[in-house]
């Protein structure tokens, strides 16, 4: 049984190679999404969330493999957003709002899910969860390796710089993938790609 991994599907979303910012074409997406608010390193929720979406996802798998069409569960992203986008760039991580989220094969649909929601609901307790699609079109993009904590240099550059250069704007919420398992890789080994919607400033 060929196994889809996603991945290789859209290599130019999840293995960019340029440490530098860049624009990329990003087509809809669907995804398992948990929201939440606060700070990730202390935030009961954001744990439960990032659990669940894991379990539901590998339901979800073992299910389509049963139907004999099997795939790579996908890495951990999120969508971080907050009234004060300077929050970011200032590392002001309690008054972070997340979209956390495990990207879907498109024949996954809501039975599937729900048929996985079931099943992993035998092993864990988790909050909301759904399966929405994401349209992100037009993005900066870039490759950061270090430790989470360090990407407000980037981040900084991208909104004070790289963006105003070019003309763009933003256009949806900094999204951020998670290449990397913290429990196994060292902080300044981490790899987390970057992104951006972004849009051109239209004439007045």
């Amino acid at each position: 049984m060929e196994k889809t991994d996603l991945k290789k599907v859209h290599r130019a979303e999840y293995a960019p190679k340029n440490r530098s910012w860049e624009l990329i074409d990003v087509p809809p997406a669907q995804y398992l999404m948990i929201d939440g608010a606060g700070d990730p390193n202390t935030s009961p929720l954001y744990k439960t969330a990032v659990e669940a979406l894991y379990s539901v996802s590998y339901a979800i798998k073992f299910l389509s493999k049963a139907e004999q069409r099997d795939f790579v569960v996908m890495p951990l992203e999120g969508l971080w957003h907050a009234a004060d986008y300077g929050v970011f760039t200032r590392a002001e991580k309690d008054s972070f709002r997340w979209t956390m989220m495990i990207r879907q094969p498109e024949w996954i649909g809501q039975e599937e899910l729900q048929e996985g929601i079931d099943k992993a609901a035998k092993k864990c307790e988790f909050p909301d969860i759904r399966l929405a699609t994401l349209s992100e079109g037009l993005c900066a993009q870039v490759l950061h390796i270090g430790s989470y904590d360090e990407e407000a240099p980037l981040l900084a550059q991208l909104h004070d710089e790289w963006m105003p250069e070019r003309g763009l704007k933003f256009n949806g919420l900094h999204h951020e993938i998670y290449l990397s398992d913290p429990r196994r890789v060292g902080p300044e080994r981490l790899k987390t790609v970057l992104r951006q919607p972004v849009s051109e400033y239209s004439p007045t």
